[in-house]
């Protein structure tokens, strides 16, 4: 008899989505919209708010976290939790600088329980970074 291996309760397998997006204005530009209301709720849902290191965020959808880490210009990284008792999950949103004056934005999505819709987090992140695009423009 052999040992199943993969996603069990005792050996999960974790889901990593990964989404990027080219928004055609500089770096610095995004960045500045990330810390308003309106580039926060593009990323985070209607009522999410991102602060410093070790704020606390909730959007009204009922999603909520910390944020983990803030380079400005870089990157922001922050737990996501689905609801009170759904797991902890990472966040990370990294921009960087095209030759061509765009900001590249790419969100990256780690920790997720195999048994979480994938699919249906990585439509959600795509639909985060058009609300960001759009609000850029």
């Amino acid at each position: 008899m052999t040992e199943q291996q993969g996603d069990t309760l005792v050996n999960p397998v974790d889901t990593t989505v990964t989404v990027s997006r080219s928004v055609s204005q500089p770096v610095k530009e995004i960045w500045k919209l990330l810390a308003t209301r309106e580039g926060a709720e593009a990323l985070l849902g209607a009522g999410g708010e991102l602060g410093d290191k070790g704020d606390s965020w909730r959007a009204a959808d009922g999603t909520f976290g910390v944020v983990r880490s803030f380079h400005p210009l870089e990157q922001i990284r922050f737990s996501w939790h689905a609801a009170e008792e759904a797991p902890k999950t990472l966040v990370e949103v990294d921009l960087s600088a095209a030759d061509d004056g765009q900001t590249r934005v790419e969100i990256r999505h780690e920790h997720i329980p195999a048994y979480f819709d994938a699919a249906a987090l990585t439509r959600k992140w795509e639909s985060a970074l058009e609300k960001l695009a759009a609000a850029a423009n």
